[in-house]
């Protein structure tokens, strides 16, 4: 199964999306957007920019 983004409003009213793999873990939380348009524009920017994303480790 392919991994999914859900949408959803936090209790301050404030919309998150995460990223679920197929098996329904959770591998990516967005910060708050005011709007749910704001939520889909931030999945948009993910779903453009995170294949090319380079991995940098700071440890």
């Amino acid at each position: 199964m392919a991994g999914k983004f859900v949408i959803s409003k936090d209790k301050k009213g404030e919309f998150r999306f995460v990223l679920k793999a197929g098996n329904g873990e959770i591998i990516a939380m967005s910060e708050g957007y005011a709007s749910k348009d704001g939520a889909k524009n931030g999945i948009e920017s993910v779903r453009k920019n995170a294949a090319d994303a380079t991995v940098v480790d700071e440890s």
